[in-house]
């Protein structure tokens, strides 16, 4: 029988299970990518076989790629916080303080402890730096009216560190290229560092607002015709306009998403249209999520893995267990929520944007055994947070739903308006 016929049948039980039993799975200590990574493994090489091959890197380069600006987009659209620093806060410090140290901890470690050159290392800090807006949305917003501070400061970072990330991985990619740091350092920043990013955000915000401005004169005109079935699309041309045209000026195309997300949610006078083009969005990055994952448990490979083992579990260890918990108990000096700055510290599920760039290195200059080094440590490192975060979030944030039971308790008779 036709492979093909059998994988559809393989997808096609497995998302009937994942939703008649949604309610069941909701409440195990085990999240949907973790039951998509052992399927995938399943049904892979050291499984039944039923999917022998392995996707070349400028297809898995691409199919990450759709699936992160979906994602970011999706994040954009949860923003419901006013634009200012107050509001922010958390974001800013995870972005200008937790990302970096992250970063660069990381890049010491691969240097001293693995003996990359200090391009490589940087390269790696930056893959396995950003947090993930895929695989991560069991701890973000989950509706307009969540103004929960931990869930808030989770997504928006997650909507922002898998676009400023970028200028790190040209940094790494420039230094191995060419060690002589002086013959490109002035170009990426001038260019990757300030221009991409200007060109990004100013980019996100125009074409969201142009979009927004015809949906709404359309409508506002007796030459509607749009079908309600078709209205969601909008969200995806947002998506695909606002990506396309920022990488047209060599700007940062994740950034301008996620913006444009933003732009989006504020443009419209009826609340209901962003909050269904939110969900039907939402639809859409659990479809690919399904597919993604699926696919990194079949081209996971048993030699290479325990081969890279173990510097696999010092990076891995490093980042999940000292790195990102230290650099967060730094970034959120100041919050007297202990438990918010420890779940801050924890909540570092690395996924698909960490997928992206290895498979973008790769089509960018990355070869030969460091890219075998750098690729099976990436992977290895996010398998090992689908698995650890995927058992442990639904626990831990019923746990902390407790704890916040319990604070807004003790505050209570403070709260009450005399």
């Amino acid at each position: 029988m036709d492979n093909y016929i059998l994988i559809l049948l393989v997808v096609g039980a497995l998302l009937l299970f994942v939703t008649l039993a949604s309610g069941w799975i909701s409440r195990l200590p085990l999240s949907y990518a973790l039951i998509y990574l052992i399927i995938g493994i399943i049904l892979g090489p050291y499984g039944i076989q039923l999917i022998k091959i392995r996707p070349d890197a400028e297809f898995l380069e691409r199919l990450t790629e759709f699936v992160v600006i979906v994602s970011l987009f999706s994040c954009g659209l949860k923003m419901y916080r006013p634009l200012n620093a107050l509001a922010w806060k958390s974001t800013i410090r995870l972005i200008g303080f937790l990302m970096p140290i992250s970063i660069f901890a990381l890049a010491l470690v691969d240097r001293w402890l693995l003996g990359l050159n200090f391009g490589a290392a940087v390269l790696l800090g930056a893959i396995l730096a950003p947090t993930d807006p895929v695989l991560a949305s069991e701890v973000q917003i989950q509706d307009p009216e969540d103004e929960d501070e931990l869930r808030f400061g989770l997504t928006s970072e997650g909507g922002l560190n898998d676009a400023l990330a970028f200028p790190f991985v040209y940094f790494g990619l420039y230094w191995i290229k060419d060690e002589n740091w002086q013959n490109w350092f002035k170009n990426w920043v001038a260019v990757d560092l300030i221009w991409a990013t200007a060109a990004g955000i100013v980019m996100g915000i125009l074409v969201a607002k142009a979009v927004v401005w015809l949906d709404k004169r359309l409508e506002q005109s007796n030459l509607d015709s749009m079908d309600e079935l078709m209205e969601d699309f909008i969200a995806l041309s947002i998506i695909f306009l606002t990506y396309s045209l920022t990488e047209l000026v060599n700007g940062y195309g994740f950034l301008a998403v996620f913006v444009a997300g933003i732009v989006t949610q504020r443009s419209y006078r009826d609340p209901e249209r962003p909050y269904a083009q939110l969900e039907f969005i939402e639809r859409i990055e659990k479809l690919l999520e399904v597919g993604t994952i699926l696919i990194l448990g079949t081209i996971l490979r048993f030699e290479p893995v325990v081969y890279y083992l173990p510097q696999s579990l010092l990076i891995a260890g490093l980042l999940f267990f000292v790195i990102r918990p230290l650099g967060a108990w730094i970034s959120t000096i100041g919050d007297r929520f202990v438990t918010r700055r420890f779940l801050f510290g924890w909540f570092g599920i690395r996924g698909v944007g960490s997928l992206y760039y290895l498979f973008y290195a790769f089509g960018n200059g990355l070869k030969g055994e460091l890219a075998e080094q750098i690729a099976w440590i990436t992977l290895t490192t996010v398998a090992l947070s689908v698995i650890l975060h995927g058992i442990t979030t639904t626990p831990i944030m019923n746990w902390y739903e407790r704890q916040i039971e319990k604070r807004m308790a003790k505050l209570a008779p403070y709260l009450k308006i005399k």
